[in-house]
């Protein structure tokens, strides 16, 4: 594990430490898994099926570990060139199985651009979603901007850590709703434990509901992704 590796663990482990701290206030902690599959068709297209869960982990009332959702999504991603591609997506999430809370169904529509420069890789991602619920529609637009690079070497081989760092602003539209806008900050590192499975951890910060009254959420997130 070259120096850069060592530095950038060591930042997560104590902006992990921070962010518990932080959280003893009124910030709820979340802990969410996910287990996905992809498989390339052909050249342009590929899909994408996942599986996840959340889970409180810190409230109010505590140390707690209490599930809040189960959900399934789909994208199919169509690649334009080498560094542009579109995507269409489709997810459920099953909440009022675990509280007094809507389902939802969500339509997600994606533009995926990426640059490189050395070993540095930059993608921008915008997102618009179509979110329904038992009662009314949320209309959402997101931009995301992710860094990620090789911890070892100058690519990503089997065995070898990579590191993504992921920052995003949501805008959020509905009409029972005043607007709300959102920020996102996720260090996360991951693992190429085989050259088709890949394992993924990190930590997310949001900030909810900035324009009206800031709410702040942390995710400790896992991830597995197998390639077929």
């Amino acid at each position: 594990m070259n120096t850069l590796c060592t530095r950038i663990l060591v930042a997560v482990v104590f902006m992990l430490l921070g962010l518990t701290n932080y959280a003893q206030n009124d910030t709820e902690v979340f802990n969410e898994n996910a287990f996905a599959i992809q498989h390339r068709a052909n050249e342009r297209y590929a899909v994408n099926f996942e599986l996840s869960n959340r889970a409180f982990v810190y409230t109010d009332e505590g140390i707690v570990y209490r599930m809040r959702q189960v959900q399934i999504s789909h994208f199919s991603t169509l690649k334009l060139d080498l560094k542009q591609s579109v995507a269409l997506g489709l997810m459920y999430r099953e909440r009022a199985a675990f509280e007094d809370s809507s389902n939802e169904i969500r339509f997600t529509q994606q533009f995926n651009k990426k640059t490189i420069f050395k070993t540095l890789r930059f993608g921008h991602r915008f997102r618009s979603e179509q979110r329904f619920y038992d009662d009314f529609t949320a209309f959402r637009f997101r931009y995301r901007l992710a860094l990620d690079i090789p911890l070892q070497g100058l690519k990503l081989d089997v065995g070898e850590t990579y590191f993504v760092l992921t920052n995003e602003a949501l805008f959020t539209s509905a009409n029972s709703y005043k607007p709300e806008l959102e920020y996102r900050l996720s260090p996360t590192i991951g693992l190429l434990l085989s050259k088709d499975l890949n394992f993924k951890f990190g930590v997310e910060l949001r900030l909810n509901r900035i324009n009206i009254e800031t709410e702040e959420t942390v995710f400790l997130n896992s991830a597995l992704v197998l390639t077929i």
